[in-house]
């Protein structure tokens, strides 16, 4: 796979500081910090470029043939396609889609994802009591959509091969982090050696918050005036389904 753009922004690899420990988050020095605290600073020019920085601070991961990337699609793909081509390992999407409360539905009582995983949120189950009816017919629509995405993305492809091995989950950024908590979770069901999560931006306690839930958590830029992912992209416009298929083919 060749690299659409291999320049990183603002010597953000070199700005960065890691300890890569387990469990730790990736923090930007107060140099690199003081200089995108401006109310019109921009981290990444587009997804491709945040990719590549941060696949600079993925490189203890390199070239190792236990390692798989797995995007969050659809805009974590041009992310992960920069990590993925940089760390010489596999690449595949891993969907999820939220169970939404009947008529409540930006409230997840679980999620469905790749390899037919369900998670459940007990405590929201717990709070509105939805029958097993409900759950269930919800989790039917959303794994027509689920499953709709997966033919087109993959055209028929099952999904790389999990179990044993280190999977980087990757998106283009962590705002309350709910999906890729719950993409960790599924990951984990499928019984992944270890579960990385690595993005370009996250807000800078849910980047905390998730070192609770994986093995390792990678973010590259944790501004404390986080206020959407997209506020750190110059380019930030929708991923496209025929911009996944040809990342993954490529």
């Amino acid at each position: 796979m060749k690299s659409v753009m291999p320049e990183t922004p603002l010597s953000l690899q070199k700005q960065c500081k890691s300890t890569h420990a387990r469990g730790t988050t990736i923090a930007t020095s107060d140099a690199a910090m003081s200089v995108w605290h401006g109310p019109s600073a921009r981290a990444f020019r587009d997804r491709h470029q945040a990719g590549v920085a941060l696949a600079g601070l993925l490189q203890g991961y390199a070239r190792r043939n236990d390692v798989v990337v797995l995007a969050l699609p659809r805009g974590g793909v041009p992310v992960a396609y920069e990590v993925a081509t940089s760390l010489a390992v596999p690449l595949d999407v891993f969907s999820v889609r939220k169970l939404g409360v009947p008529g409540h539905p930006e409230l997840a009582m679980g999620a469905i994802a790749s390899g037919g995983v369900q998670v459940l949120n007990d405590d929201v189950l717990k709070w509105y009591r939805p029958s097993a009816d409900t759950v269930d017919a919800v989790a039917r629509v959303e794994m027509r959509e689920l499953e709709r995405r997966e033919q087109l993305y993959r055209e028929g492809r099952p999904l790389v091969l999990v179990e044993g091995r280190t999977v980087i989950l990757v998106d283009d950024g962590l705002a309350t982090g709910s999906t890729m908590r719950a993409a960790v979770q599924a990951v984990r069901q499928l019984r992944a050696g270890a579960v990385v999560v690595a993005v370009p931006v996250g807000a800078p306690d849910t980047c905390r918050a998730m070192r609770h839930v994986a093995d390792d958590v990678v973010c590259a830029f944790t501004p404390d005036g986080f206020t959407a992912v997209g506020a750190w992209y110059e380019d930030f416009s929708e991923t496209s389904d025929d911009e996944v298929r040809r990342l993954l083919q490529a």
